[in-house]
């Protein structure tokens, strides 16, 4: 080695050149073809070049993509949650469900206490039994006074008729009387009749009036009787209108006894729709107020993604554009989707606490517009919360 050296020392006319540059080029073998160190040197320049390649691709398809797609981060999946509240205040006896449990339609999910509803339900329909039952006998009532007004009436009538004939043939006994009494009258004074005979037929015409004054009496006290039978008509009237008013009671106290049963069919809460179960609020035994919220509920098939896309996007989701939704929770999985509705106002107008800026002092933020896209569920795979992200074309 030192005399490696000492040769290279003698033949290197610069007093620049490195020792040690040299002695490598000295060690170096003649041929790279037969060294493995050189055989090796090609493949990694290939590696590199093709590294290169791949960098640069990814590099132009990403360019490419910002330049010819808009992407949204600020999108989730959502739902119409469902918060399912009590119209009626009691203790809670039941909560058939938990969170995260799937149930049909009409499914119980709360009940509460409904003891005293049951009693005031069973109150009303006793008395609209008695309702009826006095319908019944009012009814009963006015059938049995109308036969007997009819059969009085009928009688009094033939009283009246029967007076009207003895005041008729009075008068007949009283006018033939008064005949024969006048005749006596006229021959009296000539001695034709005797005084005996004069006395009766004046005795005759007196009895004869007497007479039919008695039968003038009678047949007025023939249509008395016969006013009275009639005036019994007017109690069929009077039950008629008890019978009419037990029409509005009776729908009163159905008015109330639906009521009721509403109440008591409200203290069973059921499931509105087919769904999912998200949260509950209540325990057996709790005691729960009108309107107090119990459960949160939710259908699963009808999900949506909802976005909030800045203003100077907004033009690439119109109504019916086709964009591509990617779930974080789901990664290499994209779905389609549809717009369906473009927010008509920015979200910052509806802020808690809107910025008017009075001082004149301006920084330009980029506002957001709500958007709302259309999405096919997948097996349930798509919950309410979940963060997406959206790819839309900025293309026709």
């Amino acid at each position: 080695m030192d005399q490696r050296v000492n040769r290279l020392e003698r033949q290197s006319h610069d007093p620049e050149i490195d020792l040690r540059t040299a002695l490598d080029k000295e060690m170096e073998p003649a041929s790279e073809g037969s060294s493995p160190r050189g055989r090796a040197r090609p493949w990694r320049l290939y590696g590199a070049v093709l590294a290169a390649l791949i960098v640069v691709g990814a590099g132009g398809w990403w360019l490419w993509q910002q330049f010819t797609h808009v992407f949204v981060t600020d999108a989730r999946v959502a739902a119409d949650i469902v918060a399912v509240s009590s119209r009626v205040p009691g203790w809670v006896t039941a909560v058939e469900v938990i969170a995260g449990d799937s149930v049909r339609k009409g499914r119980i999910l709360v009940r509460i206490d409904d003891r005293e509803s049951r009693l005031l339900v069973q109150e009303l329909d006793a008395q609209l039994a008695g309702v009826a039952r006095r319908r019944e006998q009012i009814g009963a009532r006015i059938v049995l006074t109308g036969r007997q007004t009819e059969s009085r009436i009928t009688a009094k009538q033939a009283a009246v008729r029967a007076a009207a004939a003895a005041l008729a043939a009075a008068a007949a006994q009283r006018d033939l009387a008064k005949t024969e009494n006048d005749r006596a009258e006229k021959l009296a004074p000539s001695g034709a009749i005797t005084r005996a005979r004069l006395d009766q037929t004046r005795t005759a015409l007196e009895t004869t009036k007497q007479q039919v004054l008695s039968a003038q009496a009678d047949l007025e006290n023939a249509r008395a009787a016969l006013a009275e039978a009639e005036a019994a008509r007017e109690e069929l009237t009077v039950l008629q209108r008890q019978l009419a008013e037990l029409g509005p009671e009776e729908q009163r106290l159905r008015a109330q006894r639906q009521r009721l049963a509403l109440d008591l069919q409200d203290r069973t809460i059921i499931m509105p729709f087919g769904g999912v179960v998200d949260q509950t609020f209540v325990d057996e035994g709790e005691y729960v107020t009108p309107g107090q919220r119990l459960l949160m509920v939710h259908d699963p098939e009808r999900v949506r993604v909802e976005a909030n896309v800045k203003e100077t996007d907004i033009r690439f989701f119109r109504p019916g554009k086709t964009v591509t939704i990617a779930v974080d929770a789901l990664p290499g999985q994209r779905f389609p989707g549809t717009v369906t509705r473009v927010g008509q106002a920015a979200t910052s107008e509806f802020a808690l606490l809107p910025n008017p800026n009075p001082s004149g002092n301006f920084t330009k933020i980029t506002q957001r517009l709500p958007v709302r896209i259309a999405v096919q569920q997948v097996g349930g795979a798509l919950k309410p919360g979940m963060m997406v992200e959206l790819e839309a074309g900025t293309g026709e």
